[in-house]
């Protein structure tokens, strides 16, 4: 480890091969604390780079426990845009798998925001500590499944309490939304700073993803916006190339931010459920927007425009709402 810190000291980035096997002494509980606050600081202090971070994914990844899907995408975003919305990811993740795109979504409860995506779903009886074996089966039978965390990364626990110590975001708030133990190939990835878009788009180049979004809005979002320009950094056979969603272009129509604030979980799952019942409002439209990118990143369509009027379409019929209860209604066997 020290030859690591000795480097990350004179402010030199890593390689991936250097940041694999810094990775795998962490991981493997073979660092000391001050080691690993050492290492965490002063990448955080340099900034990390997509080799540094693509390096921590692949360790990450090795060490979880897998899950066995094929052809599905994740909406797994950074988090920590401090803006305390409604969960849109998670809602865009249950529309997709009502328009038959299968969805194996990573993720966690709440750490910058009041309710994350395991808080809601469990807010509406989706149980989120299954097995890979139960996971695998409910994608295959209602395109959804949901891997909770902690639960797939027990090496992470070698670093918790010096992350806590350090309590400010490291390269681990980074390395988390892409370290999907299905092993996606296609995601959407929403960042809290347009500084990582292209340093995400490069990292999820050395781990043989086909076809990424990597998006953050101009008011902020790690999410598509319908108020604000929206940049897209586009990871696809290995090319990367930048696009700009414009919600007025769109006529998407927005009314104020405001509506898309969230609460707790059984107020954030509450305003899911009537979108989904197709309550038409502003969460309805910025779910729709980020359902848009998925079945793009899916290719199940090719333009913007179109995939979001079928989003549209779909989730005003109530059809999303059917398809929850079949969700729900298969999950609450599985205690």
């Amino acid at each position: 480890m020290k030859k690591f810190l000795e480097k990350l000291k004179r402010k030199q980035d890593l390689s991936f091969d250097e940041s694999k096997a810094a990775f795998e002494i962490l991981m493997e509980g073979k660092a000391l604390e001050d080691e690993i606050f050492d290492f965490l600081t002063l990448l955080s202090k340099k900034g990390e780079v997509s080799d540094e971070i693509a390096g921590g994914v692949y360790v990450l990844r090795e060490k979880s426990k897998r899950v066995s899907v094929q052809d599905c995408i994740d909406t797994c975003g950074t988090g920590g845009d401090g803006m305390n919305t409604l969960n849109i990811s998670t809602a865009s993740a249950l529309l997709l798998a009502s328009m038959g795109v299968k969805v194996a979504k990573h993720g966690n409860k709440a750490v910058s925001s009041k309710c994350g995506s395991g808080d809601v779903l469990e807010a509406l009886n989706i149980k989120i500590n299954l097995e890979p074996k139960d996971i695998e089966d409910q994608i295959n039978k209602n395109n959804f499944g949901f891997m909770f965390a902690p639960n797939y990364h027990s090496a992470m626990k070698f670093v918790g309490p010096t992350r806590k110590k350090i309590g400010k975001r490291t390269i681990f708030n980074m390395i988390g939304p892409l370290s999907s133990p299905a092993l996606v190939e296609r995601q959407i990835v929403g960042v809290f700073d347009k500084k990582l878009l292209k340093i995400f788009a490069n990292a999820l180049n050395n781990l043989n993803i086909k076809l990424a979004w990597i998006v953050n809005s101009e008011d902020g979002l790690d999410e598509i916006s319908p108020y604000a320009k929206t940049r897209v950094v586009q990871l696809k056979d290995n090319k990367i190339s930048e696009i700009i969603i414009d919600p007025i272009a769109l006529n998407i129509n927005a009314d104020k931010f405001n509506n898309l604030v969230g609460d707790d979980a059984k107020f954030n799952a509450d305003k899911m459920i009537n979108i989904f019942k197709g309550e038409d409002n502003d969460f309805s439209k910025a779910v729709c927007l980020n359902a848009a990118a998925g079945l793009i990143v899916a290719e199940k369509h090719y333009k913007f425009n179109n995939a979001y009027e079928d989003a549209r379409k779909h989730i005003l019929t109530g059809k999303t709402f059917k398809h929850l209860n079949k969700i729900q209604n298969v999950w609450k066997y599985l205690r």
